[in-house]
């Protein structure tokens, strides 16, 4: 789906301060609330806006440790049956299926070094995996970000 200046200018809005009603955005963006509302609608159904709830910390909920476990899975019955036992372990924030030596790439928080021995040991026994490899992350430099993303694609040519 292309997006146009109002829209990005909405995301970024909303971004910014995700508790602003219709009224408000429609006044801080120069449009009508119906206008508003209508890209608000069109974005949301067509999966461009996937949400509104709060962003959450996990080192604020005492997950200090963020890793990525590369596995390699036995490939019997696909990925999907490995990211459904996956997706059982609360500490699994993210499964991705991936090219190259390993198969499935997961992000994962603990509350300790100790603590991510514990939560690998969970994913070494879920039925599937074969194999492990898992990286500590020190910092996050740049964390999860769209919104470059959405500025950026007004202003591509073809647009």
């Amino acid at each position: 789906m292309t997006i146009d200046n109002l829209d990005a200018r909405l995301i970024a809005l909303l971004h910014a301060e995700p508790r602003l009603g219709v009224l408000e955005c429609s006044r801080r963006l120069g449009v009508a609330r119906g206008t508003v509302q209508a890209r608000l609608d069109r974005l949301t159904d067509r999966g461009v806006i996937t949400g509104f709830g709060p962003d959450v910390s996990p080192a604020a909920l005492g997950y200090d440790v963020t890793a990525f476990v590369s596995m390699e899975i036995r490939q019997v019955a696909g990925h999907d049956p490995v990211a459904d036992r996956l997706a059982r372990i609360p500490e699994v924030l993210e499964v991705h299926t991936i090219t190259g030596d390993s198969d499935l790439l997961c992000r994962v928080v603990a509350r300790t070094n100790a603590d991510l021995q514990r939560v690998i040991d969970r994913i070494v026994e879920v039925q599937g995996v074969l194999r492990t490899n898992s990286i500590i992350a020190l910092d996050t430099p740049v964390p999860y970000r769209v919104l470059p993303l959405v500025a950026d694609v007004p202003r591509r040519p073809g647009r």
